[in-house]
């Protein structure tokens, strides 16, 4: 992705577990780094990736905040199940997300929503399904490292259930992704 300009930030949407789970997969992040020199997973919290990194201009960033607040007002949380591990080889290792119900369907809704009202469009997402998980290892996790790896993880077992009340815009601070706001979903 290109780098942001002075006037603009990176920005992406994602759901993010409560506190406890949050250490939990935090913990196994930092397993990872101190096992295999993998620390690229810690420069975010744990979260489920629903609107993919994006570049956003300063002065239109209340903009993009009532267009998610507005979204959101309109969704009830979202149930997540997280049950043991999965991978992308030959680089990523994550904890895998059970694929059902709300979960599955937000994340298209959002996208849509987000291509209609404010452009936001990442076309890698939209050309393939959605695979909601919790990354643990990727991007500098070597091919090498991930086999040695990855015989452990598969086997390992994991298991966490959440109710997403928020929808949550994270910001880049040219290290690692804050939380930069939360937008409550509608009530049930």
């Amino acid at each position: 992705m290109t780098p942001p300009s002075p006037n603009q930030a990176r920005f992406f949407v994602a759901l993010l577990p409560p506190a406890a789970l949050q250490s939990q997969v935090t913990a196994i992040k930092q397993e990872v780094w101190q096992t295999y020199q993998s620390k690229a997973a810690l420069k975010s919290p744990p979260h489920i990736t629903l609107q993919p990194p994006f570049l956003w201009q300063a002065e239109e960033v209340e903009r993009l905040k009532q267009h998610l607040a507005h979204f959101a007002q309109a969704h009830p949380p979202v149930p997540v199940t997280l049950c043991g591990f999965g991978a992308f080889p030959p680089r990523v290792i994550y904890v895998d997300v059970v694929r059902e119900g709300s979960l599955m369907t937000i994340q298209p809704a959002l996208m849509d929503y987000l291509a209609e009202t404010l452009g936001i469009v990442d076309k890698n997402s939209r050309s393939r399904r959605f695979a909601p998980h919790m990354t643990v290892a990727f991007r500098d996790f070597k091919p090498a490292t991930f086999r040695r790896a990855w015989p452990e993880f598969k086997e390992r077992a994991f298991f966490g259930e959440f109710l997403a009340k928020n929808l949550t815009l994270l910001k880049h601070d040219g290290q690692k992704w804050q939380v930069f706001s939360e937008f409550p979903f509608s009530p049930e």
